[in-house]
Order: C-alpha cells, then sequence, then structure tokens
C-alpha cells in the first residue's frame, strides 16, 4: 500500500509562483527541511502549516489532501 502525501506544499507554491528557496527564506528554515515537507518526506508542525497558509495568503486547509 502506498502512503497517501498529507501535504499540498509543493503544488501549492507552484499555484502561488513561489519556490520552496523563498519559503525557507521566509521562515528562517534550512531549504533541506522545506523540501522534505514539499516531497511529505516529513510534515511542517501545525504552527508552521499555519505561518506558510499566511505567508501565502491561503486557508491552511488548501496546504492538506483530504483524509476522505
Amino acid at each position: 500500500m502506498q502512503n497517501k502525501p498529507i501535504n499540498r506544499l509543493k503544488v501549492v507554491l507552484v499555484e502561488r509562483g513561489k519556490t520552496s528557496k523563498w519559503l525557507a527564506q521566509m521562515l528562517e528554515k534550512n531549504e533541506t527541511t522545506v523540501s522534505r515537507w514539499c516531497t511529505n518526506e516529513v510534515q511542517p508542525s501545525l504552527e508552521t502549516l499555519s505561518q506558510i497558509a499566511a505567508l501565502l495568503e491561503i486557508d491552511i486547509k488548501e496546504l492538506l489532501n483530504s483524509s476522505r
């Protein structure tokens, strides 16, 4: 069984015309960390997801895949 990606961060960044490097700079995080979020290797905390949503001016729900 293949794991379903939890976050949509990579897709949303593309939709907004932003890069993972930009996000890393804005959050003062390592680019490798943000890259791992984008590939769903690891997940950002809810607090970080909230910060990302604010930076991208979107609802936090847009960063998550539906569990249905």
